[in-house]
């Protein structure tokens, strides 16, 4: 297996192994592998360094763009705030200029107090906390070693984790099921935290030693889960659940947002205290040893680690699963469940998860649930909103959106009645015709950004409905037909081509193909960089739409030189922010040059298939412009679908549009050192506002993860 192949892009340090809680379901103390009693309690500086150094060269050998360490145990928060504190700064000052570093912390919550959180704002760490619901179910598990409660200890870090200054730092709630306890009373608990997320956990367990089923249910965890789920859905999905939506997006055909479920490869390696490297920590409750790889970060590389068999087995997706599981009509959604749960003794993991019946059950339950719309639905909303994945929701939303604009053109229609003019009805029976016949022709004219602008200004009186015959001549042309266009100036507009000049005086000019190649054909210019391709539009009559002045007809010099500029800001957008670029890739067909800049950054009413940018010589200040533009007609298109907040709220919409441009344009031009920080008491004020809606208030989170 080949190094570059096996990335890893999640290491998680163990920064204590000791713990001030007894919970009699914990895999590192109550499970089969004990080699927590023979290391060092708390790790040494120069395990820090080490484990710093290795990160860093393989981030950088494997052009890593992000890697995630979570500090962890035991209990994290006994190695106290001033060995934390040179953790975080050790590793982010290694990791420096090579990678992005996203910090995180799991811990119990008990010893969490302002100390701990200011170091944690200071190195942008995020905190999970561990609760297993209301005080009888997080009491059931969760006590101290003298059987004391520790419920109220970590509601009073949850409270303090919640305050306005902390709020960005919390990362959600994980819960271990106790099919015992109440599913609603353990969700309603959690929710009341208002988490920005919530983990559920399947208890550890294997076949040797299988979880427990109380009056021998057959499928008692999957029941327990559909009834959370249910209850979640009712109250309007206020936070994502990771399992819930890893079987939403893997039935859909997208990524798991877990390790537990789904076929993608495993990218997570443990650092213990005593600097050796791990298999993932869910081993430990197979069989002692089992996590173990014989290697450290003295001496071994994490490319080696990648390459280590234990490793190379988490890797193989389908081929790695049992027989069963490759014939089970839902293993791309369960992908053989947690690999840890798999083992049964002489057989090693080549079984089912010990969870098997349990897993498709709830698989099924949610897939009835949900329905193909659904699934895709959860998937594209939540990467929209925290920035992973901008691709489907942009094929959705460009569907959503070419459908208003038809209704749109029935609007016209309808308004018109029996007084349209004979231009509008034989454009209009063309499109009816062609809508009854090959409707694919009708996507130039749907899809073009500025149909919406000129459908929307005919019904307030101030555009031409004669005008849809301009728009219509391309769909005309495309179906080998000649093209009847209306006269302005001496010129015809085909919007999406260009403009054609015709002999003066004309009102109407006959239009065929053999004219766009011919004397007077002025053509739009396009851009082509790095798997994207739009038009320079300066000719379009309806372009106005951004709040400020549009540059007229460029000459060849000044355009080239504008187009210059844009194969260089795509290139920088490319390179620092993927997902984005990806985005825009797909959805973003035209640019029209402003003929300056717009000071109050409109957001266009073309939505984000066209974005009006003042092209100036500096490639960075267009990168920004070019983002925070694709970005505020992404979320004007998704207003056209759902509901995040009271419409009559403007100023919250202005801080939503302005907060979610700002979590992507920060990445691209970072400003003065407090920028990014601004932008986080933004997104906290934001957090805040009163007529968000429950599915704003996800959006608003999602934003936050991406902070």
């Amino acid at each position: 297996m080949s190094v570059s192949s096996v990335p890893l892009r999640q290491l998680v340090l163990k920064v204590h192994s000791r713990c001030d809680l007894a919970c009699d379901h914990c895999y590192v103390y109550e499970h089969a592998d004990q080699s927590w009693a023979h290391r060092p309690k708390a790790i040494s500086d120069e395990v820090t360094s080490w484990t710093a150094l290795r990160l860093a060269e393989h981030a950088k050998r494997q052009a890593l763009p992000s890697v995630q360490v979570i500090l962890h145990g035991g209990e994290p928060l006994l190695a106290g705030p001033a060995r934390l504190r040179r953790v975080c700064a050790e590793l982010s000052s290694a990791l420096r200029g090579i990678t992005r570093l996203d910090l995180s912390i799991h811990t119990n919550g008990v010893q969490l107090g302002r100390r701990f959180l200011d170091i944690f704002a200071e190195f942008d760490v995020r905190v999970g906390i561990s609760l297993d619901g209301d005080r009888a179910a997080n009491d059931r598990h969760r006590r101290f070693a003298q059987g004391r409660s520790s419920y109220d200890a970590v509601l009073a870090a949850i409270s303090l984790l919640r305050e306005e200054g902390y709020r960005h730092l919390f990362a959600g709630l994980l819960c271990t099921i106790d099919v015992r306890n109440d599913p609603i009373a353990v969700y309603d608990a959690l929710a009341a935290q208002e988490p920005p997320r919530i983990d559920f956990l399947l208890p550890h367990a294997t076949w040797n030693e299988p979880p427990p089923r109380p009056g021998g249910a057959r499928t008692p965890y999957a029941d327990w889960l559909t009834a959370v789920h249910d209850r979640w859905h009712a109250a309007g999905r206020p936070m994502p659940v990771r399992l819930f939506d890893s079987i939403v997006s893997t039935l859909g055909g997208g990524p798991s947002r877990t390790e537990a479920m789904g076929l993608q490869s495993s990218d997570v390696v443990v650092v213990e205290t005593d600097g050796t490297f791990e298999q993932a920590d869910s081993l430990k409750t197979a069989y002692d040893g089992a996590p173990v790889t014989g290697l450290d970060v003295f001496r071994h590389s994490l490319d080696e680690v990648a390459r280590h068999p234990g490793m190379a087995a988490r890797q193989l997706g389908l081929n790695g699963l049992s027989d069963q599981c490759r014939g089970c009509p839902v293993v791309r959604s369960c992908g053989g469940g947690l690999f840890a749960h798999r083992y049964r003794e002489g057989t090693g993991f080549d079984n089912p998860s010990v969870f098997c019946a349990d897993l498709m059950e709830l698989i099924l339950s949610i897939d009835e649930r949900t329905g193909a719309s659904g699934r895709k639905a959860t998937v594209w909303f939540d990467a929209l909103a925290d920035g992973s994945d901008h691709i489907a929701a942009v094929s959705e939303l460009s569907e959503a959106r070419e459908h208003v604009t038809r209704e749109l053109l029935n609007a016209v229609q309808r308004e018109l009645g029996s007084h349209a003019h004979e231009s509008w009805r034989t454009s209009w029976r063309l499109l009816r015709e062609l809508e009854d016949g090959d409707s694919a022709l009708l996507q130039p004219l749907l899809s073009h950004p500025y149909t919406r602008t000129w459908a929307l200004r005919c019904l307030d009186g101030t555009a031409v409905p004669g005008h849809l015959a301009c728009r219509m001549a391309p769909v005309a042309l495309a179906s080998q037909r000649q093209a009847e266009v209306p006269v302005g100036d001496g010129r015809v507009h085909l919007p999406g081509l260009g403009r054609l000049r015709v002999p003066t005086g004309a009102r109407t000019a006959a239009v065929t193909t053999e004219h766009l190649a011919g004397p007077g054909w002025e053509p739009l210019r396009s851009v082509r960089a790095d798997g994207w391709e739009a038009v320079l539009d300066d000719l379009d009559p309806h372009r106005d739409c951004f709040g400020v002045p549009v540059s007229g007809r460029l000459g060849d010099g000044e355009a080239e030189r504008r187009l210059r500029v844009l194969r260089q800001s795509w290139a920088l957008i490319r390179k620092t922010l993927p997902s984005v670029a990806d985005g825009m890739a797909a959805g973003v067909r035209v640019i029209t040059p402003l003929a300056a800049p717009d000071p109050e950054r409109t957001a266009p009413s073309g939505g984000f298939a066209a974005l009006g940018v003042h092209l100036s010589p500096d490639p960075v200040r267009v990168a920004v412009d070019l983002v925070r533009g694709f970005r505020a007609g992404v979320l004007d298109a998704l207003l056209d679908v759902c509901d995040l907040y009271d419409e009559a709220d403007l100023s919250t919409g202005e801080l939503l549009s302005d907060t979610y441009a700002r979590a992507a344009t920060d990445v691209l031009d970072p400003g003065p050192p407090d920028a990014r920080r601004r932008t986080h008491a933004q997104w906290e004020a934001l957090s805040a506002a009163p007529s968000l809606t429950a599915l704003g208030r996800r959006f608003v989170d999602g934003i936050g993860r991406s902070l």
